[in-house]
């Protein structure tokens, strides 16, 4: 349609269930979920869309991801899908105060790492304690690749920009750990992918 902002990331369309099927169990009932790096918003709406009882505060520092954001709730009605704001996860200023989750999908990889340092370092500085923070993408373990084609994604990735690159968990997590986020569970998921799922310190995990 002529004027359509809305963007379509054809990946949203495969992953989306499945990291809402984590998030079913790790996110509260109720509460803020602020996403970062929310791209064309399709994960937002969907999310936003199957759980009503949660308030989604996406952003993106790109001005058209934020216009596709925004175009994408304006086209589903979607009351609990707030307005896209302009958040760059590696500052030190946030424009969101205090959230009940941070949700950040398929960013760390394509990002320097002073970006996922920030994001870890904002997401504990957010959250209350018991809050949560949900990473998805392709990650290395123990230093491996999980699959030879993640090996040769990153290669592709670190062509591109050399501060780019499949992050190792462990790295993330003891990044996390000088922030008091406790060690992550880790969901295994399609196509090689993995959810981190970190929790801030003193609170109760979900039953």
């Amino acid at each position: 349609m002529s004027g359509d902002a809305r963007l379509h990331a054809p990946a949203a369309l495969r992953n989306r269930d499945a990291i809402l099927d984590v998030l079913r169990a790790e996110l509260p009932a109720r509460g803020l979920v602020l996403e970062v790096a929310s791209g064309s918003g399709e994960h937002a709406a969907h999310f936003a869309a199957h759980l009503p009882g949660l308030e989604f505060q996406p952003s993106d520092p790109d001005p058209a991801s934020r216009a596709s954001i925004d175009a994408w709730a304006a086209a589903l009605g979607l009351a609990n899908l707030r307005p896209a704001i302009d958040l760059d996860a590696a500052s030190d200023t946030w424009p969101v105060r205090a959230a009940d989750a941070v949700l950040c999908i398929n960013m760390v990889h394509i990002a320097p790492w002073r970006a996922a340092c920030g994001l870890v370092r904002g997401a504990a500085r957010v959250l209350g304690p018991g809050g949560v923070l949900c990473l998805y993408g392709p990650f290395k373990r123990g230093g491996r690749h999980t699959a030879p084609s993640n090996e040769a994604f990153d290669r592709m990735l670190r062509a591109q920009d050399p501060a780019w690159g499949v992050r190792d968990v462990e790295a993330i997590a003891r990044e996390a750990a000088s922030h008091g986020l406790a060690a992550p569970s880790i969901v295994a998921m399609p196509a090689n992918n993995l959810t981190l799922v970190f929790r801030r310190e003193g609170g109760i995990s979900p039953a």
